[in-house]
């Protein structure tokens, strides 16, 4: 019988390629959303191509406590969205699959719900959906844990074991989080992804590297971004 692989990530809008190399990787994909935010992450903001260089995008929050979990914070009601959506045309109008990227970026933005992880949430399940992937998708809140008693990686053991995971995979910047010697006392094989060299053209630009796979999806069409996802190496 195959063993089950299991990846977990926290919700991020508009992820780079290797978040999708992962989901692409696992048989079932956890997304935490009981974690708390963190206003270094990259759960409500992503790198996009501006005139040859790197440029943030962000989805602007509600003020509140900074200890809140991803699920208990709100997008801002000034939120202007067809700014962002008019910052992405301009960056991106005469890239080669702009039509079908940007009505999809449109349709995440334009999302009706303030909770932040289901806005995020809803983003990575049209992306899934767009790319083909069927991957099961978890939210880790439904997963039978004791979620506040557990932490990193305890936390992460207890959800292979509830999910009965022969394999937890991880992103490669996890590697130094984990220890194998734990996972193999559970009888879970622990391995890390990394991502192969990739790159493609920008225009006529000098390739920037680790954007959001929206520019992944602006310059390559469906069918090459699936051939991406599996250009990885598994450690």
């Amino acid at each position: 019988m195959k063993e089950m692989k299991l990846g977990i990530m926290q919700p991020y809008f508009f992820p780079y390629l290797g978040y999708f190399q992962l989901i692409n990787a696992v048989d079932k994909f956890v997304v935490y959303d009981n974690i708390q935010y963190t206003k270094k992450g990259w759960f409500n903001r992503n790198r996009y191509l501006c005139e040859g260089r790197d440029k943030y995008f962000t989805v602007p929050l509600a003020k509140d406590s900074d200890f809140l979990d991803v699920c208990c914070r709100k997008v801002a009601k000034n939120f202007n969205k067809e700014k962002l959506k008019n910052q992405i045309r301009t960056a991106y109008q005469k890239a080669p699959f702009f039509r079908e990227t940007f009505e999809l970026f449109c349709e995440c933005v334009d999302y009706e719900n303030d909770n932040l992880f289901e806005f995020i949430f809803f983003s990575i399940r049209r992306i899934l959906s767009h790319l083909e992937l069927d991957t099961e998708i978890i939210v880790s809140s439904a997963v039978n844990i004791e979620h506040s008693a557990l932490k990193g990686e305890k936390k992460v053991l207890a959800l292979c074991r509830e999910l009965n995971a022969g394999y937890y995979i991880n992103s490669i910047g996890g590697m130094e989080l984990y220890d194998k010697k734990h996972f193999k006392e559970e009888n879970i094989k622990l391995h890390f992804i990394k991502m192969d060299h990739i790159a493609y053209k920008q225009w006529e630009n000098e390739f920037v590297a680790g954007l959001s796979i929206l520019d992944v999806l602006m310059f390559n069409s469906v069918e090459e971004t699936k051939e991406m996802l599996n250009r990885y190496i598994l450690l």
